[in-house]
């Protein structure tokens, strides 16, 4: 115990061994909420109690903060009687039971959890509304209705929603997001939004009798709304009739029962959600909300509370309980006070409050605590100074709650008791024929959600209509037609329009948005894996094969190219597109360039470029900032997908030494000081043109052979050079940088020469 609260403790002994001395009430209670906020709450009813024996009159705030603190405690049965005598003085207001609804809630599930151990149950815990959400939902619902996607619509996000959820989002501006890019909906075009083509096929193949509940189910929203609840109920039944085992479904079809007051429907729905989702707070919130309808108080009770123990924090709920609670407590003393709540129960509904059934009700929810009550040395009742006009009704109460309450057998919490009104109620799947039951693989179950029959699974349908392959990263298009990402981007290079319908995808072109359809992937993954796992590495074989730069290097047929010098293509034919995005999607980011040749198609010499930085525009075209980094041969020529390749090797050039490398140095020097006249000679707007597209003349490399393609100022030089393309392909081919530099210093010569004067 704590020091201070012992030391308290002491000096009230003390004081009450002085019977002049005066009672320190407000010391006392003090220490009685101390002792509460360290949790020794026997401590605390035992200072209360000795309070309120001291007084003349009962205090009916000590009563209360007794009662709180007992049911705190755990010890229930004697809070009840604390609230009762507080109740008889004044109605109990709701907020003032909030601890003894939260305390009823805890106590039922800390009760459960221990009977699920000492059973060895392997079913799941108490969990929250979200977390049973959360594993219920699963690739074929719809994130924002948690029910079966119905009219199935991706978004270029690349999830997939009902049609009519996003349409209804955007129309009601609903803050519901895109899990991938974190948009709200409103930022999506949904006009004229199309309908997922094969998702929509194979949820109607895999789900049928589903599919066709949610259509029944949604005309019968549609009617509601309308107010014609009578075609309403019926679409709502034809839907529970083709899928029984939707809790969400019956939790509709039950609030619809509720507005059309057919309250004992609406607890037959509450029943069958309770049998099929034990776990659910709503479907005890329905059947409470039913109970209190139709006027069994008491009923609503129980389920208002079990709601509260699955769903703490569900403040409505609670205070329904509280209000409940307190119209029972302030009903045992009116009129003839507890003679006429102890009468039996009349057969049919009451707004009569009968207090001896809420008692019992409560205690065969909780653990008995009547061995604890039993044993006090002071009743409740016995309160030395509590001798008004009450005393006999007090006394009536006691006899009625020792004699009739704490000897009512405990229940498991959760067997719960049929109702009248459902006593022949069977869950829908115990009613169909065993060759009738809905099958796990068929609906919603609350483990494993929905699991595609075997039996009709056909990976024909995820072939693409364009390569006749598995999907592979399937994209699904504005107007709704699905494809391989590759495939697809093949065919809008040719033209801005879907390969199916035909319908002008330029703006989706435009925005490039080819986000990868997750369910589509997701099923794939989760029903067809060895069959992706193939075509994975079918794939990756083909990535493999086009990033072999020596054996299959893709040729783009145009101009001169020189290593080190930048060259940037304008690219606009399909077979280019191509060409330059899968050297983006190998990682090599690389190609060859060649002229053009009239007998073989393209030169044998070429030069070896990399892609610095790809800028698209709205229709397909491309700009290509390029750089060359090697010279080429080519071995042989060839075509894929209609642009050429090549087999090649590199070219390097030959290395010399001893007086030849002496003789090389004074023709590089040489050279380099004549190409360097001839640059400044130039008129300025001229060489400011050759700055701004090649950039200015290299230095001199000390060492001119330590590049494998020679000094970059030769290339630059080249470049720059007034020579028709096959001249520029002579010296691009030469392997000796001697010769290179005799080439170089005869074309400065003749255009030295041929320069106006």
């Amino acid at each position: 115990m704590d020091p201070g609260i012992k030391n308290h403790i002491d000096h009230y002994v003390h004081d009450l061994s002085n019977p002049s001395a005066p009672v320190l009430c407000e010391e006392m209670l003090s220490v009685a909420d101390e002792a509460c906020s360290a949790g020794d709450f026997d401590l605390a009813v035992e200072i209360y109690s000795s309070q309120i024996a001291e007084l003349h009159h009962t205090d009916r705030g000590l009563c209360l903060r007794k009662a709180d603190a007992l049911a705190r405690g755990g010890r229930i049965a004697e809070a009840l009687d604390s609230y009762c005598i507080a109740a008889n003085l004044q109605k109990l207001r709701p907020d003032e039971l909030r601890i003894l609804v939260d305390i009823i809630a805890q106590t039922i599930c800390a009760k459960e959890q221990c009977d699920r151990k000492c059973s060895n149950s392997e079913g799941r815990c108490f969990e929250s509304d979200e977390f049973e959400e959360e594993q219920n939902l699963d690739l074929f619902s719809c994130p924002i209705c948690k029910c079966l996607l119905t009219d199935p619509t991706t978004l270029v996000c690349g999830h997939t929603f009902c049609k009519r959820c996003v349409e209804d989002a955007v129309v009601k501006e609903c803050k519901s997001c895109c899990l991938k890019t974190i948009k709200s909906l409103r930022t999506f075009n949904v006009d004229g939004l199309r309908v997922n083509v094969i998702v929509s096929g194979l949820i109607a193949k895999w789900f049928d009798s589903e599919s066709k509940a949610r259509r029944c189910w949604l005309e019968g929203e549609t009617h509601w709304k309308k107010n014609d609840l009578a075609t309403a109920i019926q679409m709502f039944n034809k839907a529970v009739e083709q899928a029984p085992s939707i809790c969400w479904l019956l939790a509709r079809r039950a609030e619809l029962h509720l507005e059309m007051k057919n309250f004992s429907q609406a607890i037959h729905d509450g029943d069958a959600m309770c049998q099929l989702r034990p776990w659910w707070p709503k479907a005890y919130y329905i059947k409470a909300t039913a109970f209190k309808n139709a006027g069994r108080i008491e009923e609503a009770l129980q389920e208002y509370l079990f709601c509260v123990a699955l769903k703490s924090d569900w403040i409505a709920v609670k205070l329904e309980a509280q209000k409940i609670l307190s119209d029972m407590f302030s009903l045992v003393f009116v009129n003839d006070g507890l003679a006429e709540s102890l009468q039996p129960l009349s057969a049919c509904p009451s707004p009569r409050i009968k207090t001896s059934s809420l008692l019992s009700s409560l205690h065969t929810s909780l653990p008995r605590d009547g061995a604890r009550a039993g044993s006090s040395k002071e009743s409740t009742f016995g309160c030395s100074k509590f001798k008004d006009r009450s005393s006999s009704l007090l006394k009536q109460t006691e006899n009625f709650v020792n004699s009739g309450l704490y000897s009512l057998p405990v229940l498991p919490v959760l067997k719960r008791k049929w109702t009248e009104d459902a006593k022949a109620f069977e869950p829908p799947s115990k009613q169909l024929k065993e060759d009738e039951a809905p099958s796990s693989k068929l609906f919603p179950t609350l483990c494993g959600g929905r699991q595609v029959p075997s039996q009709i699974l056909d990976s024909a349908d995820f072939e693409c209509s364009l390569c006749m392959r598995l999907y592979y990263e399937p994209v699904t298009t504005p107007c709704g037609h699905t494809f391989c990402l590759k495939c697809l981007e093949r065919c809008l290079d040719h033209n801005p329009n879907c390969p199916l319908c035909k319908e002008n995808l330029s703006e989706y072109l435009a925005t490039r948005a080819y986000n990868i359809t997750l369910l589509m992937e997701e099923v794939l993954q989760r029903y067809l894996s060895e069959e992706l796992a193939e075509r994975r590495i079918l794939h990756e074989e083909e990535m493999k094969e086009l990033s072999n730069l020596n054996q299959e290097v893709p040729i783009f047929v145009c101009t001169m190219a020189f290593p080190t010098i930048p060259c940037p293509l304008h690219v606009f034919e399909p077979r280019y597109r191509l060409m330059i995005r899968r050297s983006m999607e190998t990682g090599t980011k690389q190609f060859g360039m060649c002229i053009a040749d009239e007998l073989k198609g393209f030169a044998d010499h070429g030069c070896m470029l990399e892609v610095r930085d790809v800028k698209f525009f709205p229709d397909g075209r491309s700009v290509v900032d390029t750089i060359g980094i090697a010279r080429f041969k080519v071995l042989s020529h060839g075509q894929r997908d209609g642009y050429h390749t090549a087999k090649i090797e590199y070219l390097e050039d030959m290395k010399v030494e001893g007086e030849e490398l002496t003789e090389l140095l004074k023709l590089h020097e040489s050279v380099y000081d004549q190409a360097t006249t001839w640059f400044t000679s130039l008129k300025d707007d001229m060489k400011n043109q050759i700055i701004s597209h090649f950039g200015q003349l290299p230095v001199k490399d000390v060492d001119p052979q330590v590049n494998p393609n020679g000094p970059a100022w030769c290339w630059w030089l080249l470049a720059v050079l007034p020579l028709e393309n096959r001249a520029q392909l002579t010296i691009l081919a030469m392997n000796a940088l001697k010769d290179r530099l005799i080439a170089i210093r005869r074309v400065l010569i003749f255009v030295t020469r041929k320069r106006p004067r």
